[in-house]
């Protein structure tokens, strides 16, 4: 995930900006269709459930990076999700947990 953002053009709707968005970082659509969700930690894996709850977030939270020009790397991630729980996560509980996570994981690193 070492990659910048990627250039999006002014005329392009925010569903176009979003397929740009999953091709430059090989997100497969963004994958809200899968069973199962695999972070990427280095040379390390970790899988969990594409629970329907954290799907209805994620959808946000890809959107969320257009929008605020944060990339999808750790230090992204990091911002992205402290962005998240500023502007409110509302009833997105799954958007709670990844976020907080994000945000630990971007005050060691970043």
């Amino acid at each position: 995930m070492a990659k910048g953002l990627p250039i999006y053009e002014p005329d392009q709707t925010l569903r176009q900006a979003r397929d740009v968005y999953f091709r430059h970082f090989d997100f497969d659509n963004g994958g809200y269709d899968k069973k199962w969700v695999r972070l990427k930690a280095g040379p390390i894996s970790i899988y969990f459930p594409n629970i329907e709850a954290r799907v209805a977030a994620v959808k946000y939270h890809d959107l969320h990076h257009i929008v605020t020009g944060y990339p999808a790397n750790w230090v992204g991630e990091s911002e992205i999700g402290a962005w998240e729980v500023a502007s409110g996560c509302r009833h997105h509980w799954p958007a709670w947990i990844l976020n907080l996570d994000a945000i630990a994981i971007g005050l060691v690193s970043a």
